[in-house]
């Protein structure tokens, strides 16, 4: 218990600056926290319906009865169901004003679908630069803290005449303080990113794939379409 208030203690009893540097360190770590439980609840999300409606898609259902489906919930979806909907949406639309210009038809579609990717993308990726931002500034705000409450120590010290190492002691461990506090929000904050982004990357590849895929059934009805007219 004793080691708890003393340690409380050095925080208290730190020099303003160095209080600062921790409040600020404090804030960091605690709003990383969140959005580390934000964005994971968010991709988790992701994943699981990307894998549900891939599932439903080969499932041999109609693609039209699928497309009622999705269009009936258009105010909730997003991620791959998004993907689906901009494409087949683009798709009919192209397809009933150029019924004899299938590339025409397939360009649009395919374009519709790249662009609908890149914002379910950037949707998943919100937050993660901060992360990445507090991952690599904690380190060197706490070292900040940490230089400064050592200089102000020796320079209290060098104001008494005799010396010893109780009296630099506290405002040594005061200041040592910050860069532990800079390392407790630096260290979950990169491992953070560095698993959602990786997480990010795989549902990239995901959408990127089925996009490919949609094109390609896509296109096998408008040239079926233009064969039999």
């Amino acid at each position: 218990m004793s080691a708890e208030i003393n340690f409380i203690d050095l925080i208290l009893e730190a020099s303003l600056l160095v209080q600062l540097v921790m409040l600020t360190l404090v804030g960091m770590s605690v709003a990383s926290w969140a959005m580390i439980i934000q964005r994971s609840k968010v991709i988790s999300a992701a994943k699981d319906q990307t894998a549900k409606f891939e599932d439903k898609f080969w499932s041999g259902k109609e693609l039209s009865q699928l497309y009622q489906e999705v269009k009936a919930r258009k105010d909730s979806i997003y991620g791959i169901e998004e993907i689906f909907y901009s494409g087949f949406t683009e798709f009919a639309r192209l397809r009933r004003s150029n019924p004899n210009s299938p590339d025409y038809v397939m360009e649009g579609t395919g374009r519709s679908m790249r662009v609908s990717v890149a914002r379910e993308v950037e949707e998943l990726e919100t937050s993660l630069p901060f992360l990445a931002t507090v991952g690599s500034i904690s380190p060197y705000i706490g070292l900040f803290g940490t230089v400064w409450g050592i200089m102000h120590a020796f320079i209290a010290l060098g104001e008494v005449k005799q010396a010893t190492l109780a009296m630099v002691a506290p405002g040594i461990a005061e200041a040592l303080i910050a860069t532990a506090m800079g390392l407790f929000a630096a260290i979950p904050a990169v491992m953070a990113y560095n698993r959602l982004s990786n997480q990010v990357s795989k549902l990239e590849h995901s959408y990127a794939t089925f996009s490919e895929e949609f094109h390609s059934i896509l296109h096998r009805q408008a040239m079926s379409t233009t064969e039999r007219d």
